[in-house]
């Protein structure tokens, strides 16, 4: 960590959000996408859809053509519709605080909940798990498995509370950057030397 901190001094999530309910919107969005589209749509999204009250009363149809570009936008359009209902119905249309009432909501897993957790309320409950946190975890041997559910279990003993949230971004930012899937650059890796894949490429 601290050699990916000194490599990446700004890393944080690359979605770009003003309130807790911009995030989880955003992250729910980012499922399947990348972030850069998920930002092209969220640019003119946010500007009409400012409250759980505006996803829950939200045209199907329109929603879906405001989200076409992130991809499955009709079960992303469907689970945002949802969301913002349970929000409205069951947590007066504020995004909740505690992983449990997040993973309730329509449309939210572990890794959305921890985007939010820790990004938004600075709550390190637990460590995102995406593509790249994956793809790393397994490259720098901290965890075997595959499944992102059982590679948190892996992680959370071997990264201290309160840098869960930093960690899974210095990975990510890693995994982009450097260690990418097709091809990872090793010979230019700060890790290399103790990446137990680096001498196998």
């Amino acid at each position: 960590m601290s050699r990916l901190g000194e490599a990446y001094p700004d890393a944080q999530t690359e979605l770009r959000w003003e309130t807790p309910l911009d995030l989880l919107v955003a992250t729910m969005l980012s499922a399947q996408s990348t972030d850069v589209r998920v930002n092209g749509v969220t640019e003119h999204l946010f500007e009409h859809y400012r409250t759980a009250e505006d996803y829950a009363r939200a045209d199907g149809g329109r929603l879906e053509e405001e989200i076409r570009p992130v991809g499955f936008f009709r079960n992303k359009a469907r689970a945002l519709i949802e969301m913002g209902r349970t929000l409205v119905e069951e947590h007066g249309g504020e995004v909740p605080r505690t992983m449990e009432a997040l993973v309730r909501l329509p449309g939210v897993g572990r890794k959305t909940a921890n985007v939010v957790l820790g990004n938004a309320f600075s709550i390190d409950e637990g460590v995102v798990v995406d593509t790249h946190v994956r793809r790393l975890s397994n490259r720098l041997g901290l965890s075997r498995e595959h499944d992102p559910e059982k590679i948190e279990r892996d992680l959370i003993p071997l990264v201290p509370e309160g840098e869960r949230t930093l960690f899974s971004h210095l990975l990510i930012f890693h995994g982009r950057r450097i260690c990418k899937a097709r091809k990872p650059d090793c010979p230019n890796c700060i890790l290399n030397d103790i990446c137990p894949s680096a001498f196998e490429v």
